[in-house]
């Protein structure tokens, strides 16, 4: 399979209609389209560290959920360094392709996936905001003993959490969901669990009756690689699949 079939097949998979207006997503660079895929490397982020392992390793493809390119390039010069990455990966032929809110809101995309790995039940997407979801969990717990079971599916290395109401409904999204406080309140959630909140946003929802719990950007999105191979492989079953690690976290 070439990669412009691959890309159309994943786009089935995770629908352009799903992309949100301000997102940039799809096709992120590509020298040659009509290529073979034999290797295909998923990360959630394209960083230089994503770059140079594709390249040293030969990859054909790199697929990533948040996107290589998100505001408009006016040059594509090697000090700049967004525009490092596309230049190193354009001469090593290496394509980049970036599904991002599309997969956020798609079905057993970010938030399925998330919400799954919570052991919510009776998963709904937000009518209002397709990224959302919400689930219940199968009995009531304290937001304490909650926190802690995040922290421990989610092998995050730290959980930020504001509020005392005990956790039964929770709305979830992965990555930066801050702006969804009134949406989790408006559809009945006790908790909003999020990637990452601002200072304000986690004293907000607190005042407002809401549970608000912080486990990480990156550690509430990485678990979609995993779907995003097996994706891959269904589409390509005999080809090299790897997921790679993008975030490096150091600890004092």
């Amino acid at each position: 399979m070439i990669r412009a079939q691959l890309y159309n097949e994943l786009s089935k998979l995770y629908p352009e209609s799903l992309r949100c207006e301000w997102d940039n997503d799809g096709i992120m660079c590509c020298d040659d389209l009509n290529k073979e895929v034999k290797r295909v490397l998923i990360a959630l982020d394209i960083t230089q560290r994503t770059v140079d392992y594709a390249i040293e390793n030969k990859f054909d493809i790199i697929i990533s959920h948040h996107p290589l390119v998100f505001s408009s390039q006016k040059s594509l010069v090697p000090y700049k360094y967004t525009q490092k990455k596309l230049i190193d990966l354009i001469k090593a032929d290496v394509a980049a392709f970036s599904f991002h809110t599309r997969l956020d809101a798609a079905n057993c995309g970010v938030n399925d996936t998330l919400a799954a790995l919570l052991k919510l039940e009776n998963i709904t997407k937000d009518s209002m905001e397709p990224i959302g979801r919400v689930g219940e969990l199968s009995q009531e717990i304290n937001i304490s003993t909650f926190a802690e079971n995040v922290k421990k599916v989610l092998n995050t290395p730290f959980v930020l959490y504001n509020g005392n109401k005990i956790v039964k409904k929770v709305y979830v999204c992965g990555g930066d969901g801050k702006d969804l406080i009134s949406r989790a309140i408006e559809v009945g959630a006790d908790t909003l669990l999020t990637g990452r909140a601002s200072y304000n946003t986690i004293i907000d929802a607190s005042d407002m009756g809401l549970n608000i719990i912080e486990a990480g950007h990156f550690f509430t999105e990485n678990p979609i690689c995993c779907k995003i191979k097996n994706d891959v492989l269904g589409i390509i079953p005999n080809i090299y699949a790897e997921i790679f690690n993008s975030y490096e976290l150091k600890n004092i």
